[in-house]
């Protein structure tokens, strides 16, 4: 297993990509705990802090897929960098202005949210020219795929220890100053130079175009639900069973059960088409979220979510090949950027929709609404098999011919998949 992941590791520029686009996105991934905690030493209320996190997240949804447009049409430093350091003084002018006045306030939120960096969908579209086979760029989304959850679990204990340290000030700058590090980083590297993307056909929709990636979008937007819905259903049981500590146990037992998962899943190497792989994929995560409605006490719980969580990291690394092959022809970047941008407001969705369901049946059916969305995935994806499988059979994927400046442009099949 570890012997698939340290090939790719030691390929030229591999760990420094890697590693730089983690700590650029580190901004983006705590940026929800860093503004309530900013907010409450300021003294506002937990509402205040909920809109202008609402803000930002909103901004960022919508800035992803654009900004990966960009990157597409002019290449990666000439949009990466100066849209982190956009976004940087952003959440500097936030962390300076504070609250007062607010309009500042939501202005310095919209902007961050806007011009965060498409660093996600960035890396992906390099895989393919720093690693030179398929199955390995495959691991590779594997493996960038565990690393978010290693993020996700880092990026916080960092802010709460700037706060211990210094300030709630403090940690707002000094995240953003080495988000700004990380992207310079990564679009300083030869291959981000170098990147091009394929020639494309100008249309306004762009990367929606294709049939197979709107379906996988739509399927995915479910997969958001469920995760979202799970975060308001396991504050609601550990309300019950020990507070707060609990609730950090059962959001570390997803995040450990996905680590684990795609750590297994991107070291083996798959055959067959990836979107019958998905389907089985997510059928599975689905099935892992109904033992939830257990509700049994603190440690089988945790062990539960653990559970939950295992298919989640696969899910997402198959969600990329597909991306990969299903983007028309010079929109890679952006394709990427739509998975992100759909999967955030899927998780919106489903932290909005939990709420209300478990304030009328309680942490029981709060844990339904993640079972049922991930069976409403799993729905989307039967129901749009022949356009996922009808997409990738007739497109021919090459594993650089998208990404590689040195290569020509390759043929496809159809004249048309060009946008």
């Amino acid at each position: 297993m570890a012997a698939g992941y340290l090939e790719i590791l030691r390929a030229r520029h591999a760990a420094r990509l890697l590693t730089g686009t983690l700590i650029g996105r580190l901004p983006n991934a705590t940026a929800a705990i860093a503004v309530v905690l900013f907010i409450r030493a300021e003294g506002g209320s937990y509402s205040l802090a909920g809109a202008l996190a609402a803000v930002y997240g909103v901004s960022n949804a919508v800035g992803q897929p654009l900004l990966g447009r960009l990157v597409d049409l002019y290449g990666q430093p000439r949009v990466q960098l100066p849209a982190a350091i956009v976004s940087a003084l952003g959440m500097a002018l936030f962390a300076f202005a504070g609250t007062d006045p607010l309009p500042v306030a939501y202005v310095a939120m919209a902007v961050a949210g806007l011009f965060t960096p498409p660093l996600e969908g960035g890396l992906r579209a390099l895989w393919p020219s720093v690693l030179r086979k398929e199955e390995q760029v495959h691991t590779a989304y594997a493996m960038d795929a565990v690393a978010q959850e290693i993020m996700f679990t880092v990026g916080p204990l960092l802010v709460t220890l700037c706060v211990a340290l210094w300030s709630a000030q403090a940690a707002l700058l000094v995240v953003n100053v080495i988000g700004v590090l990380g992207a310079l980083s990564v679009v300083v590297s030869p291959p981000s130079r170098a990147w091009r993307s394929a020639p494309r056909e100008a249309h306004w929709l762009g990367a929606l175009r294709s049939a197979g990636l709107v379906a996988l979008l739509g399927a995915f937007l479910f997969v958001g639900i469920a995760l979202g819905s799970i975060t308001v259903a396991a504050l609601s049981y550990s309300d019950g069973h020990g507070g707060d500590v609990v609730y950090g146990w059962l959001m570390a037992g997803i995040g450990l059960g996905a680590l684990v998962g795609g750590t297994v899943y991107g070291a083996r190497r798959w055959t067959g088409a990836p979107e019958r792989r998905l389907c089985l994929l997510v059928a599975l995560l689905a099935v892992c979220y109904l033992p939830l409605m257990l509700v049994p006490g603190p440690v089988a719980m945790t062990a539960l979510t653990a559970l939950a969580g295992v298919f989640l990291a696969p899910c997402i690394a198959c969600a990329f090949v597909l991306v990969d092959r299903h983007a028309p022809r010079g929109t890679v970047t952006e394709a990427f950027s739509w998975l992100v941008t759909t999967f955030t407001v899927g998780a919106s969705v489903g932290t909005g929709l939990a709420g209300p369901v478990v304030e009328w049946g309680g942490a029981v059916w709060g844990f339904a609404v993640p079972g049922a969305a991930g069976a409403a995935a799993l729905v989307v994806l039967l129901a749009t098999r022949r356009v996922l499988a009808a997409t990738g059979n007739t497109e021919v994927v090459a594993v650089s011919s998208e990404n590689d400046p040195n290569r020509a442009v390759e043929p496809r099949l159809r004249s048309g998949d060009r946008a």
